[in-house]
C-alpha cells in the first residue's frame, strides 16, 4: 500500500473521531466532565477536523506535484499534530494529569511544520 493511501485511510480516520469528539463535546462532556472540559473537548475537535481535512488535501495534492513525498510528509506531520494537541486537550478534558498541557505545543508545532512542507512541496513544482 502506498504511503498516500495509508495516510488517506489514517487522515479519514482521525476526521471520523474528530467529529466523535466534537458530538460528545457538545452533548455530553459538560455534564460529566464539566464546562471547561467541554470547550477544551471542543476546541481540540476543531483543530483535529481541520488538520485531518488538511492532511486529506496533502494526500490527493500529491499526485499532482513532482515531489509528492513532500505532500505525504506534510500529511503524516497534519496527523501527528492531530495525536498531540487534540489528543492533549481531549485527556486534559477527561481528568488526565495537568502535565499533559505541556505535550499540546508538540502538536501545534507539528500543525505549522505541515503547512511550511505544503509551502515546500508547492514550491517543487506541478506535474506537467
Amino acid at each position: 500500500m502506498s504511503g498516500a493511501r495509508v495516510s488517506l485511510i489514517v487522515a479519514a480516520l482521525v476526521g471520523a473521531l474528530a467529529v466523535a469528539m466534537g458530538a460528545f463535546s457538545a452533548h455530553g462532556m459538560a455534564a460529566r466532565f464539566g464546562e471547561v472540559a467541554a470547550e477544551r473537548g471542543a476546541l481540540g475537535a476543531q483543530y483535529q477536523v481541520i488538520h485531518a481535512l488538511a492532511a486529506v488535501a496533502a494526500c490527493l495534492a500529491a499526485g499532482r506535484l513532482k515531489r509528492p513525498g513532500r505532500a505525504i510528509a506534510a500529511a503524516w506531520a497534519f496527523l501527528a499534530g492531530c495525536v498531540f494537541f487534540p489528543g492533549a486537550l481531549y485527556a486534559l478534558a477527561l481528568g488526565g494529569p495537568s502535565v499533559l498541557g505541556a505535550v499540546a505545543p508538540i502538536g501545534g508545532l507539528a500543525f505549522i511544520l505541515g503547512w511550511l512542507m505544503v509551502a515546500w512541496g508547492a514550491l517543487g513544482g506541478l506535474r506537467a
